[in-house]
Formats: C-alpha cells, structure tokens, sequence
C-alpha cells in the first residue's frame, strides 16, 4: 500500500502521495484494537429450531405494488443505493472508454452520464464500480495490467457530479478493491489484504470520509479480512468484521449508528466458528443473513439459505441458495431467489412471489435497494421479443 503505515496496535499515520488528480485525503487513527472488545458469544442455534418459511408459513396475494418500470441502454448495471440517483456503470460505445460512470433517476427514469472517462491511464485502466448518494459518488479505477487501483470521491448535485474530486485511496495488488458505500455525505470504504498477496496477515479496516473533509477516519478494525462489504441500512451501516481472533476465525455481523460514524455498535450477532456470511442486513431490529455454503457444523447457520431474526433469536429461514442482499421495511424483506423474490411478512407469517420481469436473462432481477428502504428497485437484462438476444435493461420500482 502507498500511504499508509499500520503500528502494531491498529492505530494510524497517514503519509501524503502524489496524485492522479484533487485533492489527497489524509488518514486519521480512530478505532481500537477490536482484541480488547466486548462481543457476544457465538449464536449456536439447533437446526432444527428456525422456522421454515416455506413449510410453516402461508403463501398469499403479492400486496408489494409495481410504481414504475423504464427502459434503459443495454450494458447498464445498477448498483446499491438509498437516494433518488442510483449509481450505474454502463459499457462504453467504444474500447476507450470500456467502462462510464452514470447515475439513474428514479424520478425521471433515465440514466445521466458523470464520468465520461477515467482520471487515470485511459490505455490501462477501467472504472471498475461505484456508488453514490444524493449527494456525494465514488468511484474505482482499476488499472487491468498492474491490478493496482484508486477510490475517488466527488459532490454529487441533481445528478451532476462536481469538480471538487478527492482521491480517497490508492493501493497496489496486494490489496482488494474495497467494498464501498456512500450514505449522505459520507463514504465507507473497507481496505483488506487480497488472498494471494504478500500482506495477508494484515488486520482490515473501514474507513469514513466526508464529503469536503481532509482526512478519513479509521473506524472499524478487522483481525483479517472482512466477510462482506459494507450494507447500509436505513440509520445503520452493517459491517462483519472478524471478532474473538484470539479463540479462532469468528465474523461478528455488527449494526453500527451512522449517525456518529461508526462509533456506536447498535446490534450485533456472532456466528459459529469458522462461518462466513454471503450477505447481511439489518430491518426492522432484525439481522437478516445470507449463508451460500453448507458446513460440517455451526447448527442452523451451517446450513445454506438466509436467516431473519434479532440478534438473540428466534429465527426463521428460507432455505433456498441466496443471490443478493436482503432488502425490506418493518416486517417485512424481500430475498432473492434465482430469478423471483419472496416476500416475507415475518408478523402474519406469511409469504409470496414476486415474479421477474418478462423475457429476462436467467438470473432475473437483481436489486438496486438493499437493508432498510422506503421502496424496493430493481434491474434485469431483458431478451428481444423477435431475435431472443439480450437488447435493453429493465428498471423496476415498487412501493409497500
């Protein structure tokens, strides 16, 4: 990594770089070592003990009701979000650039380009994610040849970015590129060593930055790497680092307060040993977890679906392979599901479909709300009536 030095305590000292272009954000030290943190005791829960959304509740009426639906370029790809823009990436009309950074409007319905080009090296490097809020939106260049790569942050105005462009993060491919999130002004960024590099006994962090700041903050240590990005949900940012390093491999998925950045631990559930979580949320007072893998132990949660309770139990689950991020209101959440949606009403115990849009590719809708959210969106690659081929991208929204 280029700017940035780790004591053996976890603590910080950032150390200023040249950059592509803006301003450099500094770092400042802010966690603590998460050794000498109180968690909770791993969760074993019987497997036997959840209920089975799909055996004990009663399917009705789809009441979850279609608002809006738009057409938009073939190539497009939205991505989480919790504003009136969702942040897009969208195949450029030629090699150079291979990659634009867009926004898309739930008001109007259409998709506004921002970022036309990449700040970096045009020949080698691509805008490889983003993610915005109503008023900020942040970037990835990857460099493809290298694998190094550079956040960028910038404000964000009626879906226009402005000039005031801060260079968040730079790093070589010892490192990943981080799992982001932008919420209000600020931006969330995970930095974690890469599997197969020369750094992976080095602990991760989560940083924050404000939109206008000079510095991030480190505020969120993790004794190896995250098992997620972070999942912003309503007033919570929902982070999984690794807890309890001293008695083995354990991820706490831990709901943190936005509102005082991170510094607040609102809820948090610890897993079995040795048990990594696909995705993890926080509705209404309650985790939901995503699990993609089957184990040899860990009760309940060593058994593939996606689990909805509060951190003490109980739960109930569907045991279906998840895809995506759990979004939801109250009591009730939406799970993926291959190519349609459950909608689980966890108070009337009950559930029902929702179907994907017409003539989609195989993996149907994926969504652009995840967490805590006021309606739902969603987005599928949709096949030609005539030729069969892919030829556009269907945006849907949904109110409760």
């Amino acid at each position: 990594m280029r700017w940035l030095s780790i004591s053996r305590r976890g603590l910080f000292r950032g150390a200023g770089i040249a950059a592509a272009t803006g301003a450099v954000v500094g770092v400042l030290p802010g966690c603590t070592n998460p050794e000498q943190q109180e968690v909770p005791e791993p969760l074993v829960v019987d497997s036997d003990k959840a209920v089975n959304i799909l055996e004990e509740y009663e399917e009705t009426d789809l009441e979850l009701k279609e608002t809006n639906s738009w057409t938009i370029p073939l190539g497009s790809v939205l991505h989480e979000g919790t504003g009136t823009w969702l942040p897009v990436t969208q195949t450029g009309s030629s090699a150079s650039p291979m990659v634009k950074g867009c926004v898309f409007s739930t008001d109007k319905g259409e998709v506004v380009e921002v970022l036309p080009d990449v700040r970096g090296d045009n020949h080698t490097t691509v805008i490889f994610d983003a993610r915005c809020s109503d008023e900020v939106y942040a970037w990835i260049e990857l460099d493809y040849l290298e694998h190094s790569w550079t956040l960028y942050a910038a404000s964000l105005d009626n879906g226009k970015i402005g000039s005031d462009a801060a260079t968040l993060w730079q790093a070589d491919s010892d490192y990943e590129p981080p799992g982001f999130a932008c919420v209000g002004k600020r931006v969330l960024w995970q930095v974690m060593p890469s599997i197969g590099g020369t750094k992976t006994k080095e602990h991760s962090f989560c940083y924050l930055w404000k939109l206008g700041g000079e510095n991030a903050q480190a505020v969120v240590e993790s004794p190896g790497r995250f098992a997620v990005g972070p999942c912003i949900s309503g007033d919570v940012a929902v982070l999984v680092p690794r807890v309890r390093a001293n008695e083995g491999v354990y991820y706490g998925v831990t709901a943190y307060a936005i509102d005082d950045d991170l510094a607040t631990v609102v809820d948090q559930l610890v897993l079995p040993q040795t048990i990594k979580p696909f995705h993890a949320a926080y509705v209404g007072n309650r985790f939901a977890i995503s699990i993609e893998a089957s184990y040899s132990s860990g009760g309940m949660f060593g058994t593939m679906g996606t689990y909805i309770g509060p951190s003490e139990g109980p739960f109930v689950k569907l045991p279906r392979e998840p895809s995506a991020n759990v979004a939801g209101k109250g009591d009730q959440f939406i799970i993926k599901s291959r190519t349609s949606y459950f909608v689980v009403d966890v108070r009337k115990s009950t559930y029902s479909i929702l179907t994907a849009v017409n003539r989609c590719v195989d993996y149907g809708e994926f969504p652009a709300r995840v967490g805590q959210t006021d309606d739902f969106v969603t987005f599928a690659t949709v096949k030609d009536e005539q030729s069969g081929y892919p030829s556009s991208v269907s945006v849907r929204s949904f109110a409760w």
